[in-house]
């Protein structure tokens, strides 16, 4: 009985071959970096638009904060008088705030940015709302994550996470 060779035959490729195959692994690596490099542009570009008015939102105890009614809305912005309650700011005749904030006849406990009469929602809700663009950015990286670089699993969690981040400041507000 002949016995079977454990030892597999060499198949030898022809260098135009090898060459090829180089290069498409090449573009392979190159195409996954290009995307991973987007979609951390993505998240970081969400990160600071989010930043910008999430640090008054959250960081509030080195602020005055203070309770505005909305009594009037046109374009983007609404705006009201704002009272202090604590914090060394004044009291204000007319602050504005991003309409998604708020709705016309509320009284939303607020903080003003300062040296402007811009104001952000605090709280849970204005917290929430805060983070809106970033969750923007977890859902479009999630799309490149999921289309250039191939890893589902991690599209579909941040994508989850971004859904779940804008329904959760939809709800609050």
């Amino acid at each position: 009985m002949p016995r079977s060779s454990t030892r597999t035959r060499s198949v030898r490729r022809s260098r135009t071959r090898r060459v090829g195959e180089s290069a498409y692994g090449a573009l392979l690596v190159a195409r996954v970096g290009l995307m991973g490099l987007l979609a951390a542009l993505l998240l970081v570009a969400g990160v600071w638009t989010s930043w910008q008015t999430a640090q008054y939102a959250m960081l509030v105890k080195a602020r005055g904060r203070g309770m505005m009614t909305v009594s009037a809305c046109a374009g983007e912005r609404c705006t009201g008088p704002y009272v202090p309650s604590s914090g060394d700011t004044r009291r204000l005749a007319k602050v504005s705030i991003a309409e998604g904030a708020a709705d016309k006849g509320t009284r939303v406990e607020v903080t003003v940015k300062p040296g402007t009469t811009h104001a952000v929602r605090t709280g849970a809700a204005g917290i929430l709302h805060a983070w809106v663009p970033f969750a923007g950015s977890l859902l479009l990286a999630a799309l490149v994550v999921a289309g250039g670089m191939r890893l589902r699993r991690t599209a579909w969690v941040m994508g989850l996470l971004g859904a779940v981040l804008l329904g959760a400041a939809f709800a609050a507000l």
